[in-house]
């Protein structure tokens, strides 16, 4: 072989490997980032959760239609106004108590007649998930079977507990 071929043959690798080279995805790139993914956030689900509040020893009822069909990713309904419905995945329970006209912080309660009970020295907001306190309920997401409850007083330990029983199961 003469040089002129063998120059043409070495070139031609150089070509093919340097169109190798940049086309090629980096390192760091895994095929599963290239494909696209689905979020679970917006799934299609139907599962129910159960929830009450009291201020003071009052349980609130959710009976008025203000409350009502308020979303169609979560709401609750005339028939079972302290039974939530979930459609879709990924809500938590401020998603869920901000469809409802009403404002709920982790400090303070504002009812939809503009009542506010907010933690101070002589009267607590708690938060219970299943029975046991949760401060952080409202960042939670909600589950099948889940069962909340929202209490703001001086209460005693037993006094929530029977408040509890009256969280309906879903």
């Amino acid at each position: 072989m003469n040089n002129k071929v063998l120059l043409a043959a070495f070139s031609l690798v150089i070509l093919i490997g340097g169109i190798y080279w940049f086309t090629k995805p980096p390192a760091s790139v895994s095929p599963s980032t290239l494909t696209p993914s689905v979020s679970t956030k917006d799934q299609k689900v139907d599962y129910q959760a159960g929830f009450a509040i009291f201020t003071n020893g009052v349980f609130r009822v959710f009976s008025q239609a203000m409350y009502h069909n308020l979303s169609e990713d979560v709401f609750i309904e005339a028939k079972t106004p302290n039974i939530i419905q979930v459609k879709k995945s990924g809500i938590t329970w401020d998603d869920f108590f901000k469809t409802l006209p009403f404002k709920l912080t982790k400090e303070c309660l504002t009812t939809g007649i503009k009542e506010t009970f907010c933690s101070n020295d002589k009267a607590q907001l708690k938060f219970y998930l299943n029975g046991v306190k949760t401060d952080n309920l409202l960042d939670l997401k909600i589950k099948a079977g889940d069962r909340a409850l929202i209490t703001y007083g001086n209460d005693t330990e037993e006094q929530i507990n029977k408040e509890f029983e009256k969280v309906p199961v879903p």
